[in-house]
């Protein structure tokens, strides 16, 4: 589990990267933070698009940065935006962290309120990566 200290960091990294949002449309500014293994931090802010299947949603650009990095393995991420409550990653973004075992999520919102989820409660019937040494697609 990440410890307070961490967690602060990593929303006030989020905090600052919104502030870089391309947010024409929707008009909401979101951040993201994601915690790798080794200690690394890497954010993310979302990027909108005219055409909504090419906008970026501020987890998938951190987790990408992260990835294009070489980074696999992560403890966490945080995720944080100007809303009345702290901020839900949606079920493509959760798909994604599943993809790479992501344990927590911490919500925020500007107002200091913050929540900390495992993935498993926020996203229980993730699909898991395909390993075919563990299950073949016929027994999926």
């Amino acid at each position: 589990m990440v410890n307070t200290e961490v967690i602060d960091t990593m929303i006030r990294a989020a905090m600052q990267t919104m502030e870089n949002a391309y947010v024409p449309y929707g008009k909401v500014s979101i951040g993201a933070c994601v915690l790798a293994s080794d200690g690394t931090f890497y954010t993310g802010c979302n990027i909108e698009n005219t055409i909504p299947k090419l906008s970026a949603m501020a987890e998938e650009v951190a987790m990408y940065r992260a990835i294009a990095d070489g980074k696999r393995d992560f403890d966490a991420i945080a995720v944080i935006a100007d809303m009345k409550r702290p901020f839900v990653p949606n079920g493509a973004v959760c798909q994604l962290l599943a993809e790479f075992d992501v344990p927590e999520i911490i919500m925020a919102d500007m107002r200091g309120n913050c929540k900390t989820v495992t993935l498993k409660e926020l996203m229980p019937y993730a699909r898991e990566p395909l390993d075919n040494k563990r299950m073949k697609w016929d027994e999926r």
